[in-house]
């Protein structure tokens, strides 16, 4: 549905007010400087009255211990500001891969984004990561150029590194005056003014000039390819463009900020956060155009039960609730849920219902959330973002709803864990406080996850990375007081069926008085399902398995299938079609058809698995002189390198290796490159794992 059919149903109080509203994020690579530009919007917006560095670990937004000490982003936080008039709701994300969950449940929530990039480097690979995100959920952005002021920083240079590593149409509605240590100052090229930085004054005072004359040329071309974008977007505009005729600001913003809603175009703005430059123009840009809550189009989902049904919701308080939780805290007195509304008030106190439980749910208390710091509220309107104390049963990604009214919004998809650890408590009478926490942790984190090996009876836990997996048993012992010993970290292998197979299993027991009685004949294929999963087809016909125990088949099949089998590692991509099958009328039971399928499958599986092994994508980035020794050491860790690109003296290294070989990657390239190297790495995709190694795996001597 489009926007404008959206706002049409509005009632006129709700667009009112929403289009004084902005739901955005703060999106980039790790060490772009995003907590920073989020600490100067708290401050120019006079939310906080002393500023804190990330460096320094005294950050607002950066208020778990972990981040303080790191200097890193690990949660996203939230937080609500006022700016020209305009509401706006801020989540500042994760830069680190490792917590990449963090941007998407963010993003999926959001309505607009800025995209922060270094001058120096400009795209880099999580900023790809982040990009890639953004446009999964249709999330309209502008780009937010910064550290102009460092030696080697280059507007322009940035500028097309979004043009060539993203395919985006950047369009620079700003541009630089001076640059390294002489960054003074920038041009409005959309009202065609200089303004000048003021040193000392903490971003508040500036000065408004005519251009420089030195400038005015370059300014005046860049003038021209802005309304040439913005032209697309606006047929009055384009009249003018082409008569050569001067557009009024107003109709020059109308068009830009039609073409980025669109996302058509991005627009680009520039400064120096920690420099207290150019941030406040990024704000007014951030209200002039990225969309209200009014702007973007309604939300859509499905009938609980039946995901063929399609419902669409207006963004307006006078529809029926539907609101997606999107984050949780786990905490004593109960979970924090933050929550998106997109139409109708959720209350306190009120019943909704959750559809994934078929259950209702309570807020006792709502808040508004600043960082870690809360202000109790009364309830959530459409279009707005606030937390909720009371859920029970709500987890990430979980939509909440009118109970007469009900609707399901599409999940939140997280991508898949690649390393693994075994835990286990040092004290054995830590053991249900362990599980305790770890229900807790992985309520928190939907790319955390523990299970139960089968066959060593030993707790595994996997996670996105060795510094998430790092960082959760800090928590585990050092928050939750529960100390632990850990494993060496490992591979989160996967498995598959190696072909297809068809397999009769007899579940046949006799022992006096009623015995159990089961067959079924199930053909097994490794086929790519949804979510990567298990597919169960029923193709009884005749009542060769009497209906009554056809459920009880296909537990069994899922339950073997979620259990690892012998290895442990989980399947993936399997679809078991049940055939045939024989029953006895007083032996046969829910619970031998049960067995049966679990026997199926392990029949199904044996000697018939194929590993699959997790494949990074890597970006390493090395002075040149370092560059062969780099690029043969990705060799010889079974890596291949796909491009190799320069920017200045740093060579940038890309290609794809396999996790198995990474461990500890970080000090092995510190010492092939003097300290001076840096990489990044995220999962590419799953592949088989070459024989020689598997062979290993399964004997249980991998690295």
């Amino acid at each position: 549905m489009s926007s404008v059919t959206a706002t049409s149903a509005q009632t006129g109080a709700s667009a009112k007010r929403l289009a004084f509203y902005r739901n955005i994020g703060i999106m980039a690579h790790i060490d772009a400087g995003k907590t920073t530009v989020s600490e100067r919007v708290l401050f120019l917006a006079q939310k906080i009255h002393k500023i804190g560095e990330v460096h320094e670990g005294a950050a607002t937004m950066d208020y778990l211990e972990d981040e303080q000490k790191r200097g890193i982003t690990i949660q996203s936080a939230a937080t609500q500001v006022e700016w020209s008039g305009v509401t706006i709701n801020l989540i500042d994300t994760p830069g680190h891969v490792d917590f990449t969950a963090e941007v998407e449940r963010s993003l999926r929530v959001l309505d607009g984004a800025v995209a922060v990039f270094d001058g120096v480097n400009g795209v880099e690979a999580q900023s790809e990561t982040v990009w890639r995100q953004a446009d999964k959920y249709r999330v309209p952005r502008i780009c937010f150029i910064n550290k102009l002021d460092r030696i080697g920083a280059d507007f322009y240079f940035s500028v097309q590194t979004i043009i060539d590593r993203l395919g985006a149409r950047p369009v620079p509605i700003q541009i630089p005056v001076g640059g390294e240590k002489d960054f003074r100052g920038l041009i409005d090229l959309v009202r065609m003014r200089y303004l000048e930085f003021i040193d000392d004054t903490e971003g508040k005072k500036w000065n408004d000039l005519d251009i420089p004359a030195d400038m005015l040329e370059k300014a005046k071309e860049y003038r021209h390819k802005m309304l040439e974008f913005a032209a697309e977007n606006d047929e009055e505009l384009l009249n003018l463009f082409v008569e050569d005729k001067e557009p009024s600001i107003e109709m020059v913003k109308h068009a830009l900020r039609k073409g980025t809603i669109k996302m058509d175009i991005v627009p680009v703005v520039c400064g120096s956060a920690l420099k207290h430059k150019g941030v406040r123009f990024m704000l007014d840009a951030v209200v002039d155009y990225l969309p209200a809550p009014i702007d973007v189009p309604s939300v859509e989902g499905s009938v609980p039960r039946k995901p063929d049904e399609k419902l669409a919701r207006n963004c307006d308080d006078n529809q029926p609730l539907a609101a997606m939780a999107f984050k949780t805290i786990a905490e004593p007195t109960g979970d924090l849920t933050f929550v998106r509304v997109y139409s109708g008030v959720l209350k306190q106190g009120e019943k909704m219902l959750n559809p994934r439980t078929g259950k209702t749910e309570r807020a006792t208390r709502i808040v508004r959330m600043h960082a870690n710091k809360r202000q109790p509220i009364d309830e959530i309107r459409a279009g707005d973002i606030a937390a909720v104390i009371g859920l029970k049963l709500t987890v990430t990604g979980d939509t909440l709803c009118d109970e007469d009214k009900p609707i399901q919004l599409s999940k939140i998809s997280f991508p898949e864990t690649v390393i693994a650890m075994s835990l286990e408590p040092k004290k054995s009478a830590d053991r249900d406080k362990l599980g305790e926490v770890i229900g807790k942790l992985m309520r928190e984190d939907p790319t955390f996850k523990a299970s139960t090996n089968e066959q060593t009876g030993e707790l595994v836990i996997a996670g996105m990375g060795e510094l998430h997996l790092d960082i959760i048993v800090t928590r585990i012992s050092r928050d939750y007081n529960c100390e632990v010993i850990t494993g060496k970290p490992k591979v989160a292998y996967k498995q598959r069926l190696a072909k297809m197979v068809d397999t009769e299993a007899r579940y046949v027991r006799q022992s006096g008085g009623r015995g159990q009685f089961a067959v079924i004949s199930v053909k097994f294929e490794p086929v790519q399902t949804e979510d990567n999963g298990f597919e169960f087809v029923d193709a009884i016909v005749g009542g060769s398995v009497p209906r009554e125990f056809i459920p009880a088949a296909e537990k069994g099949l899922e339950a073997a299938f979620n259990s690892g089998g012998k290895l442990g590692f989980p399947f993936v991509n399997v679809r078991a079609t049940l055939y045939d099958g024989k029953s006895h009328d007083v032996d046969s039971s829910e619970m031998a058809f049960q067995s049966a399928g679990h026997l199926a499958f392990r029949q199904a599986a044996e000697n018939n698995v194929t590993l699959l092994e997790p494949i990074m994508k890597i970006e390493v980035r090395v002075p040149e002189e370092f560059l062969g020794a780099v690029v043969g050491d990705l060799n010889s860790r079974r890596g291949e390198v796909n491009e190799v690109d320069s920017l200045g003296n740093i060579r940038i290294v890309r290609g794809q290796v396999p996790i198995a070989e990474m461990f500890a990657y970080s000090s092995a390239l510190r010492g092939a490159t003097q300290g001076r190297g840096s990489y990044a790495m995220e999962l590419h995709e799953y592949r088989d794992v070459p024989r020689n190694i598997a062979e290993k795996v399964m004997k249980g001597e991998e690295k």
